[in-house]
């Protein structure tokens, strides 16, 4: 089932304050809470949706990417949740469930659960580019920097400074959570001694802090494949943010937007481009060269007799897709010139007297034009 708009699953316009968009998830989330809808299937997706909604609205850098490019423009953010492995409404007060979003509703830390000592996957980046029409069309590769999260050098990711480790917290003993009800809710805050890790590091690494990790800056290579259209993105494997505690990197996606070009433009697979013929070459034929976005000169035949509009088709001359390419499409316009020698004036009268003119033309049908 294709997904709703964001604004429209909350009940609010584009314009919403954040106030307005808390409260409106709010009332679904009460409305729609396991407590209140034990076994309802239905109950299930709405809440699903309208915490998902809520998630991205509620945060600046995601609501403008959203409001800007749709869903697309929200993914690879770290957005959503991967309900696949999703049991049912106990898990959502879990590891990987909507804890910024109850925090706050109810205040406290997030809904982490300490597991596997802290271990957990750092974050996905987001990376936007533009690139040229003819890099887009004919790939290339790029260059870029960008700044993540990588595991500390110092303490190799541990958090320690002296390699003693870590200890279960006595708080919530190592759970990472302390359990609060609160009306219909029962919510299992964050623990405020660990912040929800489950333990604690008693001589903290004084280089990170004591989270594993720093901010770096880094330079990859990026290959653009062939035929890339506007819009799309590209995954980049293991480029993203280091987990804290040692946990894995998470993945970097970069978005492709394309500068348009001067003289080509592009449709599915194909290529469109636009030369001039005189007046002699339209009527009498003619070999026109032509140059190629990859910078190929082409020698085209023009038909004597073609009217101005018409398209030539060169095959195998567009966009690469596998190992085949789309087509090359050149659209002859007739350059009439604007002043003629004395020479030129006589020759064309010449032509109207021998070929005679009509005075009284017929209307030429629509269908009659083709790719004029």
């Amino acid at each position: 089932m294709a997904k709703r708009d964001y604004y429209e699953v909350l009940g609010v316009q584009k314009n919403a304050s954040k106030d307005d968009i808390k409260k409106a998830y709010r009332k679904l989330a009460i409305q729609y809470h396991p407590d209140k809808n034990p076994g309802d299937k239905q109950a299930e997706e709405k809440f699903k949706e309208a915490t998902e909604a809520y998630e991205i609205l509620a945060d600046d850098q995601k609501k403008s990417a959203y409001d800007q490019f749709g869903f697309s423009g929200v993914e690879g953010m770290g957005t959503g949740h991967d309900w696949s492995n999703f049991r049912g409404f106990e898990d959502i007060f879990g590891e990987g469930g909507f804890s910024s979003i109850f925090e706050s509703f109810f205040g406290g830390g997030g809904f982490r659960r300490g597991s596997s000592g802290g271990v957990r996957q750092g974050a996905n980046l987001r990376y936007d580019i533009e690139i040229p029409f003819k890099d887009a069309v004919l790939g290339t590769k790029v260059e870029i920097q960008y700044s993540h999260n990588e595991s500390c050098g110092t303490c190799h990711g541990s958090g320690s400074s002296d390699g003693s480790g870590k200890k279960t917290c006595p708080v919530c003993r190592g759970s990472g959570q302390v359990r609060h009800s609160q009306g219909i809710f029962s919510v299992a805050t964050t623990c405020h001694n660990c912040h929800g890790d489950g333990y604690i590091i008693e001589k903290p690494c004084k280089d990170c802090g004591g989270s594993g990790t720093q901010k770096k800056r880094q330079k990859i290579s990026v290959t653009i494949p062939a035929g890339i259209e506007n819009g799309k993105r590209i995954a980049i494997p293991k480029q993203g943010d280091a987990g804290p505690n040692g946990g894995p990197h998470g993945d970097l996606y970069v978005f492709i937007r394309i500068k348009p070009h001067e003289y080509f433009e592009r449709q599915a697979y194909d290529l469109y481009c636009a030369a001039p013929i005189s007046v002699s070459q339209a009527a009498l034929g003619a070999k026109i060269r032509v140059t190629t976005l990859d910078n190929e000169t082409l020698e085209v035949k023009v038909p004597a007799g073609i009217q101005s509009g018409k398209m030539l088709r060169i095959p195998n001359k567009g966009v690469p897709w596998g190992s085949q390419r789309g087509n090359l499409y050149i659209k002859l316009m007739v350059q009439i010139p604007e002043k003629l020698s004395r020479r030129g004036k006589e020759l064309l009268e010449e032509l109207a007297k021998v070929e005679g003119q009509e005075d009284n033309p017929k209307l030429i049908p629509l269908s009659q034009l083709g790719d004029a």
